[in-house]
């Protein structure tokens, strides 16, 4: 199989193994039989070891198969492009430092913060992490490895708040109906903004410079 099939078919293990052990049909089944935290275990290995091949292959195959596009981007384009990046990383910290109030059942689920940006934050960071990395990367397996996160979390995030409604509160729906599904839609992003937790903002600055100055060795040997 090609590189560029088994990237397309290795992403769609990952969603399917994201999403049928999450389903409304099947996550009552298996926390029933496992436990809730074997569950999230066995939920969490096996999501690793779907995306850990995906990432071997692709780094494995950069820039193989049809060229599909080829854009110039010069370095004015390029500093431009660093904006979306950079809030690509704050939003990925922002999910990790800053608990979703919506997910924590009988707790406090006002929307502040970088919730006000998106009731995803981690997953729509992966997503948007995905999508700037389009444009200068053309190559058939390029386009289905970066390609893949902005579509994986469109869909996942879309399922789990489907679940998400069916099985949690007014309280949650409620939480649900104040926040924006996609990243700086919502119309109270610039008070999200304002509201972000200070370590969310350093952090993702940080991880966006670090990524940058290590790029090249890490990616390209130099």
């Amino acid at each position: 199989m090609q590189a560029t099939g088994l990237i397309v078919l290795l992403w769609v293990v990952f969603a399917a193994t994201h999403m049928v052990p999450s389903s409304l049909r099947w996550r009552p089944r298996l926390v029933g039989a496992l436990g809730e935290r074997a569950f999230m275990g066995l939920y969490s290995v096996v999501s690793l070891a779907v995306f850990v091949p995906l990432v071997s292959i692709y780094l494995d195959n950069r820039h193989d198969g049809p060229l599909l596009w080829s854009l110039s981007i010069g370095p004015v384009l390029r500093w431009i492009l660093y904006v979306p990046m950079g809030a690509a990383f704050v939003l990925v910290v922002g999910g990790l430092v800053e608990p979703n109030p919506g997910s924590l059942v009988g707790r406090d689920t006002t929307v502040r913060g970088i919730h006000r940006i998106t009731r995803h934050p981690l997953l729509m960071g992966f997503g948007l992490f995905g999508l700037v990395h389009l444009p200068w990367n053309g190559f058939a397996s390029d386009v289905a490895f970066f390609a893949g996160f902005p579509l994986f979390v469109l869909i996942g995030c879309a399922h789990q708040d489907r679940r998400k409604l069916s099985t949690q509160g007014e309280a949650y729906r409620a939480w649900h109906a104040a926040t924006p599904f996609l990243p700086f839609t919502g119309g109270e992003t610039l008070r999200g903004l304002r509201e972000l937790r200070p370590m969310s903002l350093v952090l993702g600055v940080l991880v966006t410079i670090g990524t940058r100055l290590l790029h090249g060795p890490l990616f390209w040997g130099g």
